[in-house]
């Protein structure tokens, strides 16, 4: 199938001022020459851009431009035809159809970049930093796409993996001289090797929780009981009335969710239903669906009224919620309200009886009071995450489970080693860390890890 000449729009659906068309494959000229009458395609230069009409038989389908990569200097090393036409559905639609005509075929998901890999162009890690790139909704994912994009990654592993792959060498010859009983590898230079290894890994490992945060954005959970002032912040945050606010206990029923941008990250911030208990039916499956967003936040925001008398239920609530790994952030709310000794007691009450680390911030959503504060606390929180001795950051959760797969197999090496395990072990067990290093760039994988990577794509890429 890697012989065929392929076609799909590389631009997105609808209507626009121009789209674009790509023909990969060593036929793609024939294949477009076909409806492009008046110039011979075959003999124009690479990185070449060509006017004319695309026709269907005698119909001229639509004015283009045509753009010219030739072998090996294109996206996916073959040659490749751009077709850039009015951006009508239609009209794309009408060269698709015409282009296969012709002998072209609809591309796959991804499969222009699956060709890149196949061909040599890029590995795996690359290609999938190219959806990175597409999918960044922010600057920091941009950024750490582009990154990886140059081949970051790729570049940390393949050091460790050289170094490894020249003492695996090693190891096998001693195989080969097994009944001389001699060692060709120095076993005290290999386990500094492993040291050296163990430390990149876990320093890429725990990359991983700050490239999630970046890729994914980061769960807010705002949490608190009815009326505590949950829908007016989150209105506050995102500066429009995104929330119905309101007097009446129990107003908000689902979750409510959007996305905010702060100092480049991406924070999903979660609105939920006043934590009580309740007999109402449906308000109990909102206070339900709050508890199981707590589950899976990273932040939990809680809101308690400052001008609140008992605090014992707020306490309980955030005591029945908190994880080890959970970022605590306890607001004091409608501060425009009370005077400064009410929330300065609450600030005391909560220090005596929440044993967690939290940050303890007092606020005003309507007068639009230390929200700012609030704002640089979440950001902080990414940024703590980030290890500034590393510029690599893990993204991608299959790298993590390789990067992972090797730590362990490198852990199983330096055992073989301190117990003097037999050679054939020692070479399994090194064999076994160079081919989940392997994974990672795509050196080593399998039909089932391409398919699964590149269906993920979008049909143009």
């Amino acid at each position: 199938m890697n012989n065929d000449t392929i076609c799909a729009l590389a631009t997105a659906n609808g209507v626009g001022a121009l789209g674009i068309i790509r023909v990969s494959g060593n036929e793609s000229l024939a294949v477009v020459q076909r409806s492009f009458p008046g110039k011979n395609l075959a003999r124009q230069k690479s990185h070449t851009i060509h006017y004319g009409y695309f026709m269907d038989g005698e119909e001229a389908i639509d004015e283009v431009m045509l753009s010219i990569f030739l072998a090996p200097k294109s996206f996916t090393t073959e040659n490749s035809v751009e077709i850039a036409f009015h951006g009508s559905p239609h009209i794309g639609k009408r060269i698709l159809e015409t282009l296969m005509k012709n002998g072209a075929r609809m591309a796959k998901a991804g499969e222009f970049t699956l060709r890149a890999f196949i061909n040599g162009r890029i590995d795996l890690s690359q290609a999938e930093a190219i959806a990175d790139v597409i999918a960044s909704e922010n600057e920091a994912s941009r950024k750490v796409a582009i990154s990886q994009l140059k081949g970051g990654i790729t570049n940390e592993i393949s050091f460790l993996r050289t170094d490894l792959l020249n003492f695996v060498s090693l190891i096998e010859l001693e195989l080969d001289f097994a009944e001389e009983d001699v060692e060709f590898a120095d076993r005290t230079a290999l386990n500094q090797l492993l040291d050296k290894i163990t430390l990149k890994l876990n320093s890429l490992i725990e990359s991983f929780q700050y490239g999630n945060a970046i890729k994914n954005g980061t769960a807010v959970a705002i949490i608190g009981k009815p009326n505590a002032g949950k829908s007016t912040l989150l209105n506050a945050l995102l500066k429009e009335e995104r929330a119905i606010v309101s007097n009446i206990a129990g107003t908000t029923r689902d979750t409510i969710e959007e996305v905010l941008h702060i100092k480049g990250h991406a924070f999903r911030l979660i609105d939920t239903a006043g934590l009580r208990e309740t007999m109402d039916e449906i308000e109990a499956i909102g206070v339900k669906k709050a508890r199981e967003k707590v589950a899976n936040a990273n932040i939990l925001v809680y809101l308690a009224d400052a001008g609140t008398a008992d605090f014992s239920e707020d306490i309980e609530m955030i005591r029945s919620l908190l994880r080890d790994d959970l970022k605590l952030i306890i607001c004091a709310t409608k501060i425009d309200e009370v005077i400064p000794t009410q929330y300065e007691r609450a600030e005391e009450t909560f220090r005596q009886a929440i044993t967690h680390e939290f940050d303890f911030i007092k606020i005003s959503a309507v007068e639009n009071q230390n929200i700012q504060d609030l704002k640089n606390e979440l950001s902080s929180y990414v940024e703590q995450l980030k290890a500034s001795e590393n510029n690599i950051v893990i993204t991608n959760q299959r790298h993590f489970e390789a990067l992972r797969k090797s730590l362990e197999a490198v852990d199983k090496v330096k055992e073989a080693i301190t117990f003097r395990i037999s050679t054939e072990l020692l070479a399994y067990e090194l064999r076994n860390a160079l081919e989940h290093l392997g994974e990672i760039s795509g050196e080593v994988t399998n039909d089932e890890v391409l398919g699964n990577i590149f269906s993920k794509f979008c049909i143009g890429k």
